[in-house]
């Protein structure tokens, strides 16, 4: 009889040693499991800069699928219908305007770099140059009429209303025009180098994703280029909720790492700032 009381024990002794293996091997398969995140971006530099970034993160086992997409208005979109994970392409005052206009519930967990737009011409040296009466044109884009703007209001060519701060301009909020510029916004961001290259106004203002990805170079080829405290840091997006993902975290982590600082500024050369 004890001899088979002693048999019963060491099977479940077994049973237990081989259960506790197996919740070990669990554990352990569930902490080194692979992820894999899908971010929708504009071909340059928000592309090549998530490229880098995945080559670090697939050391890591984290999987980062770069789905580049030409315009403004498709990212968001594909985020708010959980097509993608994440998108990095807009800065905060656009990010705003899409949430106020479609009702996306969508939220920045971090910023990443600065793209100094600047002001293009085939004609003339510098802003004081160009004509009275001239046009200048811009893209469609209406979370940046203030930036349009800062250019001639910081040359002092410009006024606008008292009180109101130029990132929350609008050309509603013109009062000094001396030189009678028209700025024509009915462009969409993406065709803007070709209607610079073909000469179509005294000058254009191009956000310098379009214009590298055309091959300008926003130091070297405008008349004006924007500061490098410009409050328009470009950014990842995700749904709301999402912040705290650890794959998305670990994304804005390297994003945002000493390693991406050089990586841009070795890169782009002072075209594209990495955001502090």
């Amino acid at each position: 009889m004890k001899k088979i009381f002693d048999i019963v024990t060491l099977f479940a002794l077994v049973l237990v040693l081989v259960a506790c293996g197996n919740g070990s091997d669990s554990e352990e398969s569930n902490e080194g499991e692979p992820a894999e995140i899908s971010v929708a971006a504009s071909p340059a530099p928000h592309a090549e800069i998530l490229e880098r970034a995945a080559d670090i993160l697939a050391e890591e086992d984290i999987t980062v699928n770069v789905e580049i997409v030409n315009d403004y208005t498709t990212p968001n979109r594909l985020l708010a219908d959980e097509e993608v994970d994440a998108n990095f392409f807009q800065h905060t005052p656009y990010l705003d305007g899409e949430t106020e206009s479609h009702g996306y519930d969508l939220t920045s967990i971090g910023n990443v770099h600065i793209e100094p737009m600047a002001v293009y011409s085939n004609d003339y040296d510098s802003l004081e140059d160009i004509p009275d009466g001239s046009t200048i044109l811009v893209s469609n884009n209406p979370a940046e009429e203030g930036r349009f703007l800062s250019f001639f209001v910081n040359a002092g060519l410009v006024e606008i209303e008292e009180g109101i701060e130029i990132q929350d301009a609008t050309f509603d909020d013109i009062t000094e025009n001396p030189h009678n510029f028209e700025f024509d916004n009915n462009t969409a961001p993406e065709l803007l180098v070709s209607m610079y290259e073909n000469n179509e106004a005294p000058a254009v203002i191009i956000n310098a994703n379009f214009a590298i990805d055309g091959g300008l170079s926003p130091v070297e080829d405008s008349i004006a280029v924007e500061e490098g405290d410009s409050p328009y840091a470009n950014l990842i997006a995700v749904r709301t909720g999402d912040e705290e993902r650890p794959e998305l975290q670990r994304l804005i982590e390297v994003l945002q790492s000493e390693e991406m600082v050089q990586f841009i500024e070795e890169e782009y050369d002072g075209t594209i700032i990495p955001a502090e």
